[in-house]
């Protein structure tokens, strides 16, 4: 994904050259960057300090407001739908009646753009396969009938104790389909229905504090506008940071699949995030826009085509039934997923929640104003109709077919053949290679060393891109608003992207990942909900508008109407030449 196009416009007063320490946002830039650079000095100087207190924060977290988490992702879709099928979808994006910026086939392509980045690639096989190895505490599949169901040879029996390795592989699509659906999305539509809106509509820059300006005032242009872009810096900041660890220790399992490397270490993992970061500092340093936008056209290519690949030489008609299955599974269960927080699964159920569903909700959350800004900008001249529409439906209905696709075929090497995906640790218990599951998959395949060489190629090139558009939202939000910010701001931002995801991969590896993205949502979720009551007051008060506007027109038209069938009547006199009103007949 990368920011290609910029908005210009801009706050009254901020145009001009600036003298480097001036062209950035003090009140906003130095608190965040003490911020996340303090984060970074703890977890390098005491990792194992830093991991216990980012778990303890998660525990508490998932114990404590879990089930807030499950509520206002569900309420942002509630918002989403309410917005775009009432009568506020009809109002456009734009300061005029204009057309849509980019053409439809391309704002589509942008959208999916916006959502297929590192982490589809990582968890593409490795959820599902993590859901069938260990289901969800709901199922009732203890741990000895768990453990039973693949302790024979080549894949799994047809049942596996309480419940059938089927209905398990269903449960696994579903599951997966509700934390990469809708719901994700509609936490993007809250954001950047917000963010364009604001820009697009009311020519403001591009700054979070904005889209709270309806609700607060003039109160946005001081400490506490400074707040809310703060937490969505150090929000996309640890999104980006968190995406961008997946990324590498994912390439280091390549690496190692392909015998290139030993087994990775964290050297290797430190060694590769300063690689790649320093790529993408080049990238920030030269601004080719144009040659970040052809490497995220050809990142799309490459996943098509991967994924078509996968699609044709795997176990073809089973996909595509799969898929099919999976979409009336997934909004036949919608409901019920959407509020379940496992409350009767006691710590089982807590642990999962935080590995799973909370998971997902703080990294969406926390990725918002990334991709809020992006979706925002390519989406002048649409109503809210087609903004809510296609920000929900398109993403969500490609990235069904990536998980069909690739999850499933994982999931039908364990049923059908010969497995080998999932297999028992040292304790008995089910496990899955999540970072190098996909690279087995692909190893299955005809020809499939050289699509794990090529699968390489596109995590980096998403590594590289992600960084690139990260560090240039991160530093308009640090720069007042600025579409143009600084060069230096930006490696800076960059670099410190680098410098989070290394902290975190020390700090405690994958699992530290997750927990960070739990912990740093939860400050910019309340943002979130003030933005929703934000922009349902602006557009309550636009539509109060248009109405009078409306009745005054048809009353105008009511009256000519009812004024010309009295003159042809004959019961009153039509105007006169000097442009005197009609006036009615006297009787003589």
């Amino acid at each position: 994904m990368s920011l290609v196009a910029e908005s210009s416009a801009a706050e009254p007063g901020t145009a001009g050259p600036q003298p480097w320490y001036k062209a950035i946002h003090g009140p906003v830039f130095w608190p965040s960057a003490v911020i996340i650079a303090g984060f970074v000095l703890f977890a390098v100087i005491a990792p194992d300090t830093a991991n216990e207190t980012i778990t303890n924060v998660q525990t508490f977290i998932v114990e404590k407001v879990g089930w807030y988490y499950t509520i206002i992702v569900s309420l942002f879709v509630v918002f989403s739908l309410w917005v775009g099928l009432g009568h506020y979808g009809d109002i456009k994006l734009s300061p005029q009646d204009e057309e849509a910026e980019f053409g439809l086939g391309s704002w589509f392509a942008m959208l999916f753009a916006a959502g297929m980045g590192i982490g589809l690639v990582f968890w593409g096989v490795a959820e599902p396969l993590n859901h069938f190895a260990n289901p969800k505490p709901s199922l009732g599949v203890d741990a000895e009938s768990n453990a039973a169901r693949f302790a024979g040879e080549g894949g799994v029996d047809a049942t596996g104790g309480p419940v059938s390795n089927v209905d398990i592989a269903e449960q696994s699509m579903v599951q997966t389909f509700l934390h990469w659906g809708i719901h994700p999305w509609a936490i993007y539509v809250v954001v950047g229905l917000a963010v364009a809106y604001m820009v697009h509509r009311k020519g403001k820059s591009i700054s979070i504090r904005w889209v709270l300006q309806p609700l607060l005032g003039d109160k946005v242009k001081g400490p506490i506008g400074d707040a809310v872009d703060i937490a969505a810096i150090v929000g996309t900041l640890f999104g980006v940071a968190t995406s961008l660890g997946f990324g590498v220790t994912q390439v280091a399992s390549g690496l190692s699949f392909l015998e290139i490397v030993d087994e990775p270490t964290d050297l290797l993992l430190v060694i590769l995030i300063g690689a790649i970061t320093l790529v993408a500092i080049v990238s920030v340093v030269t601004g080719v826009k144009r040659g970040i936008k052809y490497l995220s056209n050809t990142n799309m290519v490459i996943a098509a085509l991967i994924m078509l690949f996968v699609l044709f030489t795997g176990p073809t008609l089973y996909l595509l039934r799969d898929f099919v299955e999976n979409i009336g599974l997934y909004l036949q269960n919608l409901l019920q997923l959407s509020f379940d927080t496992t409350a009767n699964e006691g710590p089982s159920g807590a642990s999962w929640q935080g590995s799973w569903a909370m998971f997902y909700w703080g990294w969406w959350i926390s990725w918002a104003p990334f991709v809020g800004v992006f979706i925002a900008r390519i989406s002048r001249g649409r109503t809210i109709r087609e903004f809510v529409a296609g920000v929900l439906l398109v993403p969500t209905a490609l990235s069904f077919l990536w998980f069909t696709v690739f999850g499933g075929s994982g999931i039908f090497r364990e049923l059908f053949g010969g497995g080998g995906l999932v297999t028992l640790n040292e304790d008995g218990d089910p496990t899955v290679a999540t970072e190098g599951s996909l690279f087995t998959v692909l190893d299955g395949l005809p020809g499939g060393t050289i699509v794990i060489g090529i699968t390489i190629i596109l995590i980096v090139l998403f590594f590289v891109t992600s960084s690139d558009s990260g560090s240039l939202v991160v530093d308009m939000l640090a720069s007042g608003g600025d579409p143009e910010p600084p060069t230096w701001s930006r490696v800076f931002w960059a670099s410190m992207e680098g410098l989070v995801a290394i902290a975190l991969l020390l700090a405690g590896g994958l699992a530290a990942l997750q927990m960070m993205a739990i912990v740093i949502a939860l400050p910019f979720s309340v943002v979130m909900l003030a933005m929703c009551v934000s922009t349902l007051k602006e557009l309550r008060q636009e539509r109060a508008i248009m109405l009078r506007i409306q009745r005054r027109q048809q009353r105008e038209e009511i009256t000519e109407h009812v004024s010309q069938n009295l003159i042809e009547e004959g019961l009153v006199e039509p105007n006169g030449g000097d442009g005197s009103k009609a006036t009615a007949k006297t009787s003589r």
